[in-house]
């Protein structure tokens, strides 16, 4: 069987870092770790091909090439799958689909040949089997819970690694937490499934031998869901193995503000080689946070958890929401000075979606307060349901956030501020690629010479030259970051 995976495109959006990535000549932050996984559990004498639709175009000759084609998505891509659809229906190709988009929204693609929802550890299986017997179903669907120390080493051999400015590996599935705008609770379960150190540290070699060297992305949903397991086998595993290395990977993952009650394990991530980890900050309203259930950041000092995370050696990437039923007309203010005063230089600020198979999606419908599918965008300025404060407040507040908090003069205040504070750990090798070089190079004429933050770019690039000269890399790092923001912006502001 000629099998060909294809992962849709995502659109330019907050999270595709597109601007920054041209510093690096990249062309994607992360690749589609699932289809690799996927690929993993396909029977061993089928041919292969991948086609990650965010580095390579999908041709034709590729299309006719396959006798199966294999497609997931997550609600982002949903534009560019329907071109991919209508492309294989063109050609007569059948068409098995699964993964995020196809679990929660199977109603939408009951034209699809197949449909293997769910986790593929269970429900491929049983799909592969029937194929053999010649009568595949419609649909495939299963209730259990996969056990993810049986999944596969993922297909790196597919993949065009240097295509790429981060690899992927998961530990863990599912979250402890059941945020109402969540739908990893639904796709995953509450109770974090884990790994084995030893298939870990397999996951690492193989990408230690597939030749990556870079950035890491632990991709779990929340990575410090299994405390106890991070701290007495995962995290010293994985220490021994960089230090035996010299470090060759940084590893970012997503956790919970709760990192920050535990000292140990903040001390072993930065000892292990992490370096950035994603929170869920979402609002500094207590109000706001009841109501989306969010008690892990209920009456807590946010902006003390913030620091105390940095003050060990971990940088705070911020997610943070506008739009819920408890937002008053001062949270736009509030947000601004959130951020600014908490130093978190990558703040992903987002207007509340209803994400269909959410907790939020089935109240609003309840309500009668949902108006169409989500776009999977949160930063486009669009809404699905109808929110409590009046719909043109609640836009233009969310645009004069974003527009604030990426103008240079409070970006690089910011950027600045963190610097000042950032304790990385010390005697931890770093490693400058020529990657970085080129960067850094093409930085000092992009945003040295041509863009109008040039000021604002040199006088941070110096101050840390002169007072956090091991910092200097990460400065011109964010100011790159700051960049790509802006011009995302630009074209909702």
């Amino acid at each position: 069987m000629k099998t060909l995976l294809i992962f849709p495109e995502f659109p330019d959006t907050f999270w595709s870092f597109k601007y920054a990535l041209k510093f690096i000549f990249k062309r994607a932050t992360n690749p589609p770790l699932g289809l690799l996984t996927v690929a993993s559990l396909l029977p061993e004498k089928w041919e292969k091909r991948l086609v990650d639709m965010n580095v390579d175009k999908l041709k034709d000759k590729d299309l006719e090439w396959a006798d199966l084609v294999f497609v997931s998505a997550i609600s982002i891509q949903r534009k560019s799958l329907h071109k991919v659809i209508a492309r294989c229906q063109t050609k007569k190709k059948k068409i098995v689909a699964g993964g995020p988009l196809f679990t929660s929204c199977y109603g939408d693609y009951q034209h699809i040949d197949h449909l293997v929802l769910n986790e593929a550890e269970i429900t491929l299986p049983r799909f592969l089997k029937d194929l053999r017997k010649g009568n595949p179903r419609h649909i495939y669907s299963s209730r259990k819970w996969a056990d993810i120390r049986k999944t596969p080493i993922p297909a790196w051999h597919l993949l065009k690694m240097k295509r790429y400015a981060s690899m992927g590996i998961q530990y863990s599935r599912g979250c402890p937490f059941t945020c109402d705008f969540c739908d990893i609770p639904t796709l995953y379960g509450n109770r974090p499934r884990i790994k084995d150190k030893n298939l870990v540290i397999a996951e690492l070699d193989s990408l230690y031998e597939s030749g990556w060297r870079g950035t890491v992305f632990f991709v779990d949903d929340n990575f410090i869901g299994h405390k106890s397991d991070l701290k007495q086998n995962i995290l010293p595993a994985i220490t021994e193995w960089m230090k035996a290395r010299k470090y060759p990977f940084a590893f970012i993952t997503q956790g919970s503000i709760n990192l920050s009650d535990d000292e140990e394990l903040m001390t072993l991530m930065s000892e292990a080689g992490f370096d950035t980890v994603f929170v869920g900050i979402e609002t500094p309203d207590n109000m706001s946070l009841a109501e989306c259930g969010k008690k892990q950041n209920k009456n807590r000092d946010l902006v003390a958890c913030v620091k105390k995370i940095q003050r060990h050696g971990l940088q705070v990437q911020g997610g943070f929401i506008v739009g819920f039923d408890s937002d008053t007309f001062t949270i736009f203010e509030r947000q601004i000075h959130f951020i600014q005063s908490s130093g978190i230089v990558t703040a992903m600020v987002g207007l509340l979606n209803a994400i269909q198979g959410t907790e939020l999606h089935r109240r609003l419908e309840k309500e009668k307060r949902l108006l169409e599918q989500t776009t999977g965008d949160n930063t486009d300025c669009s809404l699905n349901f109808v929110p409590k404060m009046h719909q043109t407040t609640l836009i233009q507040g969310y645009k004069r956030i974003v527009k604030t908090i990426y103008s240079p003069n409070f970006f690089y205040a910011r950027v600045k501020r963190f610097l000042q504070h950032y304790q990385p750990l010390k005697g931890k090798p770093s490693h400058v690629r020529f990657q970085d070089i080129k960067a850094f190079i093409l930085s000092l004429f992009v945003l040295g010479v041509k863009e109008k933050e040039r000021f604002h770019y040199w006088r941070l690039f110096l101050w840390s030259l002169f007072n956090r000269p091991r910092l200097t890399p990460l400065a011109i790092t964010f100011s790159i970051y700051g960049f790509h923001f802006r011009k995302n912006f630009e074209q909702i502001l």
